[in-house]
C-alpha cells in the first residue's frame, strides 16, 4: 500500500536518464516508481555506468536492484550523451503530460522530474517556459513555487521574470496566493497543522519606512495584515538580507521570497546536491530536481545523484501526508 509515483527522466540527452538508473540500484520502502521514458535512452545509461538495468511491464513490482516499471515513451531519434536534438521534443513533454494524466486520473500518488533543457524544447516548435509552468496549465491551476533542502523552504511570489518587471507583478493578488497556497501545502504536504511564514520585503531593508521603496507600506503590509486576521501566522516583510540569518530561520517554516534572485541564492548555497523544486497548488504532488541536464556531464558516471534521491523521498513523503495511494498494487 504504498504510493505509486510517476518519474520522468527529462532530457535524455542529458544526466537524467543515468540518475535514474543510479535511482533504483536499491529497492524502496517509501514508494513504487514507474518511469515514462525512452526504453533504449535508459539502457544506453545504465550501460554506460555498467550498472544493471531490468525494465519491467508499467503494473510489474521491483523485486530486485535494477528493476524499473517502465511506460515507454519512444524518442523520434536515438539519444547521444552530451548532443540535444530537438526532434526528441515531443517525447520529453508527451512523458510529462502522461506521467502528469496519470496523477490526475488517481494512477499515480505524485510525479518526480528530471531536468529539461528549455532551449531544445523550444527549438523543436513547442512554446515552453518550464515544467511547473506546464503542469500548472494543464492541471488548470494557479501555482506557486518552492524550492527547499534540509535547511530551508523558501517559496516564490514571482518567478522567471526580468527584474524589471518584478514590482508590477507583485500585486495584491499575487502576494495573498503565494502566502495562501504556501501555508495550505505545508498543512497538507508536509503535516505542520500551524505554518509560520516568513515573508520578505521587495527594497533594501524592507523599504526602510518609505525611504527605499513604498511597496512594503503600499502593498506589501496592507495584505498582510489581511491575512493575519483570517489565521495566517505571518513573519514580516523582513529584510533579505538578514532573514536568512540560522538562528531566524529556527523561528518559521517557510520563507516566502519576492523574486527568484533574492530566495533561491541562500537556499542553493546552504546545500545545493540536496535542493529539491516543489510545484505547490497541482492536485498532486511534484517534485524536480534542483538541477540542470548538465551535457558535459552525460554518460560518465560522475553525475551526482543526491537531488534525485532527495526528490523523490520529499515527494514520497508528501504523497504519504495527503494520505493518497495510487490505484496500482
Amino acid at each position: 500500500m504504498t504510493p505509486v509515483l510517476a518519474l520522468v527522466p527529462g532530457e535524455p540527452a542529458g544526466i537524467g536518464p543515468e540518475l535514474c538508473v543510479r535511482l533504483v540500484q536499491a529497492l524502496r520502502e517509501d514508494c513504487r516508481l514507474v518511469a515514462f521514458g525512452d526504453p533504449d535512452t535508459l539502457q544506453a545509461a545504465a550501460a554506460a555506468l555498467g550498472l544493471p538495468l531490468q525494465l519491467l511491464d508499467a503494473d510489474a513490482v521491483a523485486t530486485q536492484a535494477g528493476d524499473l516499471p517502465l511506460i515507454p515513451v519512444p524518442n523520434a531519434v536515438p539519444a547521444h550523451f552530451g548532443v540535444t536534438d530537438r526532434r526528441n521534443a515531443p517525447a520529453v513533454i508527451a512523458a510529462l503530460t502522461l506521467a502528469a494524466d496519470g496523477c490526475i486520473a488517481g494512477r499515480f500518488a505524485g510525479v518526480v522530474t528530471g531536468p529539461v533543457h528549455k532551449a531544445v524544447i523550444n527549438e523543436g516548435g513547442i512554446a515552453y517556459t518550464g515544467t511547473t509552468e506546464l503542469l500548472a496549465r494543464h492541471a488548470g491551476r494557479e501555482v506557486v513555487m518552492m524550492l527547499a533542502n534540509d535547511i530551508v523552504r523558501v517559496a516564490l511570489v514571482t518567478t522567471h521574470l526580468p527584474l524589471r518587471a518584478v514590482p508590477d507583478a507583485i500585486t495584491p493578488h499575487a502576494l495573498r496566493h503565494a502566502v495562501t497556497t504556501t501555508a495550505a501545502a505545508l498543512q497538507r504536504d508536509f503535516g505542520i497543522a500551524s505554518p509560520r511564514l516568513c515573508v520578505l520585503g521587495l527594497n533594501p531593508h524592507a523599504g526602510e519606512d518609505g525611504h527605499m521603496g513604498r511597496e512594503e507600506l503600499d502593498l506589501i503590509i496592507p495584505v498582510l495584515d489581511v491575512l493575519r486576521t483570517e489565521g495566517h501566522d505571518l513573519i514580516g516583510p523582513l529584510p533579505a538580507d538578514t532573514a536568512f540569518l540560522p538562528d531566524k530561520l529556527t523561528g518559521f517554516d517557510a520563507v516566502l521570497a519576492m523574486y527568484h534572485d533574492q530566495g533561491l541564492p541562500v537556499l542553493k548555497y546552504s546545500g545545493f546536491e540536496q535542493a529539491v523544486n516543489l510545484t505547490l497548488g497541482l492536485p498532486y504532488p511534484r517534485v524536480a530536481v534542483d538541477h540542470g541536464t548538465a551535457l558535459p556531464l552525460a554518460g560518465k558516471g560522475v553525475a551526482d545523484p543526491s537531488s534525485l534521491f532527495a526528490a523523490v523521498r520529499t515527494c514520497a513523503a508528501m504523497a504519504a501526508h495527503r494520505g493518497e495511494r495510487s490505484l496500482l498494487r
